[in-house]
């Protein structure tokens, strides 16, 4: 249950401001996994995720009739997602049309109202400059093109009645509008994660969810002072038995100083100890995953909670300007 003290229901609770994530990146990518996650570290009642893949202009049948595919602003109604959102921002309800993945079919319109957070999940969250405008934080989420032919090889046969070859066909016509219409979005990202198979083992991934892992933010100065990560080099030497990495890297973006940590094994699970502190005092919330267990941490649930870490940072610094 939420605590209506914490320090984020507070600051929302009397503030009109509607705080916007975008979470931006390829069909498959895994945008809304972390889409998610975010609502499910800061909470269900505060948190509403808007799929752009609802603003499809045609149905599956129809696109590829037209030989179209999703990644095309042609094939996407824009300018209606950015009337809706302007609305959003302004706390007002929207009346918006529901894409069934599962049939391929479009349904509506139906009503949805903001929460204080609205997360816009899906292909061109950043690709005017509007949007880009209208975000408060923008995610790209940019995984490497084997782990994603992967991955989609499997959702799409799962899940969305489609056959392997139909699958690779698609990710063979798709390739060249990622590189025109999705990609370039990475540029205006506040925080990109990237995603690869783990250098302690191409396997890792499906079978426990681990994959080498990098945040790179374009500033750190969204990221919370007073966390970090700590081990106990004791019990890694000598009781601790499973491989894992973290390195960091400076650079710049924009003539500002940016970072790419990169994390990659079976990370101790107390090493996000302060962190997990941080996102619980000020959200009122358990961050999820039960972070204090002895089983290892996995580098995306870290970089689920330090992206988290990052968007309630900058809400509560938005405090007492345009976010109040």
């Amino acid at each position: 249950m939420m605590d209506r003290l914490s320090p984020l229901l507070s600051v929302l609770d009397k503030s009109d401001f509607v705080y916007i994530i975008g979470v931006a990146g390829d069909s498959g990518s895994g945008k809304t996994t972390f889409a998610s996650a975010i609502r499910n570290i800061l909470g269900d009642g505060i948190v509403a995720i808007i799929s752009l893949d609802d603003y499809h202009l045609y149905d599956r049948n129809e696109r590829k009739a037209r030989g179209i595919t999703p990644l095309s602003p042609l094939a996407n109604d824009l300018d209606r997602l950015e009337r809706d959102v302007e609305r959003l921002k302004q706390g007002l309800p929207i009346e918006k049309m529901v894409y069934d993945h599962s049939t391929g079919t479009i349904a509506g319109p139906y009503p949805f109202s903001p929460g204080k957070i609205v997360i816009l999940e899906g292909l061109h969250a950043f690709y005017r400059e509007n949007l880009r405008r209208l975000c408060d934080f923008k995610l790209f989420v940019d995984p490497d093109p084997d782990v994603k032919k992967e991955w989609k090889l499997k959702r799409d046969t799962a899940s969305r009645g489609y056959s392997e070859q139909e699958v690779r066909g698609e990710l063979a016509q798709r390739a060249v509008d990622f590189s025109a219409y999705i990609a370039p979005q990475r540029h205006y990202a506040t925080a990109v994660i990237g995603i690869s198979f783990s250098r302690f083992g191409r396997n890792l991934g499906w079978e426990e969810d681990v994959y080498r892992i990098s945040l790179d933010l374009s500033s750190w100065d969204h990221y919370p002072l007073g966390t970090g990560f700590s081990f106990d080099l004791g019990y890694l030497f000598k009781t601790y038995g499973r491989p894992f990495s973290l390195t960091f890297l400076q650079g710049t973006s924009g003539g500002k100083r940016s970072g790419t940590l990169e994390m990659d094994g079976f990370l101790p699970r107390d090493c996000a100890g302060s962190l997990a502190r941080f996102l619980e005092k000020t959200t009122g919330r358990d961050p999820g995953g039960n972070v204090h267990e002895s089983r290892p941490l996995t580098p995306t649930h870290l970089a689920r909670l330090l992206v988290c870490g990052c968007i309630v940072a900058h809400r509560l610094s938005l405090a007492g300007g345009n976010g109040m």
